[in-house]
């Protein structure tokens, strides 16, 4: 059982029966691995975000918004604080006539889906993504030659710590390559992107080559996709290879021999296995290459993570 913090323990004590203690957040994450959260309060409805907004401000309780965890790895020692992930109520699509408005909690690849069938074009490669809505909106997820940023028009962002929400202009995220200017306790509820119509029958192809293009390029089982991020001008992969690190493995962890900027948990293994093996890659290439690289991952929980992700903003 984790170790909650004071205010952990305040802030389930004020949000009563529906707050779950000591709660598992590795079935969470694609890894499915990793410690409980100390807290985990289900957010289903205007009223729950009201409510979770109020009790981190009143307690000033340490929070972590979790999406579809396909790029979290939370350690083994879990998390002390409040955990709070947008439920099915918050994911929803609505489609205009150059336009598709999703709910922070919707799958990117059901966006992918639901706007290639209507003919809207530019979010076919989200169909490769396993994440959330607000999730590719916080690290600007990408792929296939585009990202969020590049159709994204404005979000609805709560922030749990001020209570403040409101709408602002994807220009105010300071999206870049895998990151933004969201802070830990900003929660995007809604995201509305700009589309351009076109043909449904080549929509639809785009997205099938996505889906045929992931599973012949991408390992599958246990893993958050591409684990770092790649160098200017450079492919992480390519990197991780020269290293000689194809197929390393440290525990219950292991670098792909599929792809090498994915690394793979066993059923039942462990997150701080992940976390080490992530730390002896980044020796290695750096020894070997010079290079220092950067994780697309969030590491949540783990003493030693500052200063391995991509920054955030």
């Amino acid at each position: 059982m984790i170790r909650s913090s004071q205010a952990a323990i305040e802030a389930a004590r004020l949000l009563g029966e529906r707050a779950l203690t000591n709660h598992p957040l590795g079935p969470r994450t694609t890894y499915r691995v990793g410690g409980p959260a100390a807290v985990f309060f289900p957010l289903h409805d205007e009223a729950d975000l009201a409510l979770a907004a109020g009790v981190v401000e009143a307690t000033g309780v340490e929070v972590l918004v979790v999406g579809k965890g396909s790029n979290l790895l939370v350690a083994d020692a879990g998390f002390p604080g409040m955990a709070v992930a947008l439920g099915p109520g918050f994911a929803t699509v609505a489609l205009g006539a150059s336009t598709a408005t999703a709910g922070g909690a919707t799958d990117l690849p059901v966006l992918a889906r639901r706007t290639a069938a209507a003919g809207l074009r530019g979010l076919e490669w989200t169909v490769g993504v396993p994440g959330s809505v607000g999730g590719g909106v916080r690290m600007n997820a990408g792929g296939h030659g585009s990202d969020m940023a590049a159709t994204l028009a404005r979000v609805r962002v709560l922030d749990l710590r001020t209570g403040h929400d409101g709408v602002v202009d994807a220009g105010a995220l300071d999206l870049g390559y895998r990151r933004s200017s969201l802070a830990p306790a900003q929660l995007v509820v809604a995201a509305e992107f700009g589309l351009d119509p076109g043909d449904p029958a080549s929509a639809r192809a785009e997205v099938a080559e996505v889906v045929r293009w992931r599973r012949e390029h991408q390992p599958g089982g246990q893993n958050a996709g591409s684990v770092f991020a790649n160098p200017p001008g450079d492919a992480a992969g390519r990197l991780v290879e020269e290293a000689g690190c194809r197929g390393l493995r440290l525990g219950t962890a292991q670098v792909s021999d599929k792809h090498a900027n994915f690394i793979q948990s066993e059923p039942g293994g462990s997150a701080d296995d992940v976390a080490a093996l992530i730390t002896e890659v980044r020796r290695r290439v750096r020894s070997v290459t010079g290079v220092e690289l950067a994780t697309e991952l969030r590491l949540v929980g783990f003493p030693s993570a500052a200063g391995t992700e991509v920054d955030e903003g």
